[in-house]
């Protein structure tokens, strides 16, 4: 995955519960697992913003739910810093399904979207309402 350029504190454990910011059908998601986190043994892997991971959803359509889907989060509850200076932080803690290069697979993306998500996938933040 690509650099980004703030520091991010990785605070979505296993089974953080998130909302999808998409028009997918899928209401809500929790994650099972973090792509390409290095943590120490026995740790439980921990996910950020702008970070890929794989999501069981638990609400929403009936043909999409009880199935393993990856997502990219593109909000997060907990704040970070920007290199600048600037604290960030949401209001929810938000995934946006992908598949497995990176592209969505709703054709929208509801409410606002990190700029370091657009660092990283350029895709989804495309897609976006408003980028902060």
């Amino acid at each position: 995955m690509k650099a980004i350029s703030a520091s991010i504190v990785k605070t979505l454990n296993q089974n953080t519960v998130c909302t999808c910011a998409d028009n997918s059908g899928a209401k809500e998601a929790y994650i099972i697992t973090v792509f390409g986190h290095h943590t120490r043994y026995r740790q439980k892997p921990a996910a950020g913003i702008a970070d890929m991971v794989n999501v069981v959803i638990s609400k929403g359509k009936p043909e999409i739910r009880k199935k393993i889907e990856r997502a990219v989060v593109v909000r997060v509850k907990k704040e970070y810093r920007r290199p600048d200076g600037t604290r960030v932080k949401f209001e929810d803690n938000a995934v946006v399904l992908v598949d497995e290069k990176g592209l969505p697979k709703a054709s929208e993306v509801k409410g606002i979207v990190a700029k370091e998500v657009g660092e990283r996938w350029a895709k989804v933040a495309g897609l976006a309402t408003a980028i902060i």
